[in-house]
């Protein structure tokens, strides 16, 4: 045991899984190790330092921060049970290949007996509650498109009859919370314009920013769970980030070209000043968010391209259509 403790100071969002972590400890513990700790909710945390330009003592004016990731499965028994078979199934594969070798060293050989010892241990999975599982029916995706001036776009796509049950905007989806997105946006325009001072001044810019953006991104991703489970999707379609700043560049080029045709110099100053004055939105933070709420509902995701151009609506749509066909050519090649 540790003779040194710390506190952790959390809101009450993130309060439940740490009280879950502690007695996951306390109940592997009492059992005398008979419990995996691959099965723990709490998968893994890391500590941060990170300094501001306020002056005084580093432990005055600086914070430690701790951040974790958690495996949501891992709140119910039945995403328990769904974890433990996927682990045990991989640890059995292991184990298979170790055996078939003619003889082991002594690494390998105690490899092999860690691995046997946890696959018994699986077996023995930690107490959780009860929680019926969502159950989507797989020929109705729900498309997401991204994009500047509509950042979040969503259509509901119904595979067997090849129609759209239903389309969502960013401002349908925060509903009476839209307020917070066109104060968010008003933040970033007066940060980005100070910004822009104090580089031709020469000065500092480390400007600081509010959790309001990440705040946004958990209510847009649990409206987005909410429309796919209300029309019964079996899955969520994203973008793929590989090629989205291209996507975005072209949308705005689409833009400047139909401000001012047939001026190349405008355009590029079009779409420079548009740039600065819009909104900038961290893509990947909202699809992790999007990912992890759509893991807790039970929803699938999956990933395909989204294309170049057309409208926020007909993306999201295309979005969707994508994710099917990938779907049937690996059905296909299986």
């Amino acid at each position: 045991m540790s003779e040194h403790t710390f506190q952790i100071y959390c809101g009450q969002r993130q309060l439940h899984w740490f009280k879950r972590f502690v007695e996951d400890q306390q109940t592997k513990r009492a059992s005398k190790n008979q419990h995996s700790s691959a099965l723990f909710a709490l998968r893994s945390a890391r500590i941060s330092w990170q300094e501001n330009d306020r002056k005084g003592s580093p432990w005055d004016t600086h914070y430690i921060t701790l951040s974790c990731t958690v495996d949501v499965r891992l709140w119910s028994a039945e995403g328990t049970d769904e974890v433990r078979h996927e682990k045990a199934a991989d640890v059995a594969k292991v184990l298979t290949r170790l055996n078939e070798k003619d003889s082991l060293t002594e690494t390998q050989a105690g490899y092999a007996r860690r691995l046997t010892s946890t696959l018994e241990k699986l077996d023995s999975p930690f107490e959780r509650p009860s929680q019926s599982r969502y159950r989507g029916k797989a020929h109705i995706i729900a498309g997401i498109s991204l994009g500047w001036d509509n950042p979040v776009t969503v259509a509901l796509w119904n595979t067997s009859t090849q129609e759209v049950l239903a389309y969502r905007s960013l401002r349908q989806l925060l509903g009476k919370d839209y307020p917070l997105y066109r104060r968010h946006r008003r933040e970033q325009q007066k940060q980005s314009h100070e910004r822009h001072k104090a580089q031709k001044q020469g000065k500092g810019n480390r400007f600081g920013t509010s959790n309001l953006g990440e705040h946004i991104d958990r209510l847009l991703a649990k409206a987005i769970v909410a429309i796919a489970q209300q029309y019964s999707a079996g899955s969520i379609a994203v973008p793929k980030l590989d090629n989205i700043r291209d996507i975005l560049q072209a949308e705005i080029d689409a833009k400047a070209e139909q401000k001012i045709p047939g001026y190349l110099e405008g355009q590029k100053r079009y779409s420079r000043d548009y740039k600065r004055s819009i909104h900038k939105w961290s893509c990947g933070r909202l699809l992790d968010q999007l990912v992890s709420k759509a893991a807790q509902a039970g929803l699938a995701v999956e990933e395909s391209q989204q294309p170049m151009t057309g409208s926020a609506q007909n993306k999201a749509k295309a979005v969707a259509i994508a994710a099917y066909e990938s779907r049937q050519i690996a059905v296909q090649k299986n």
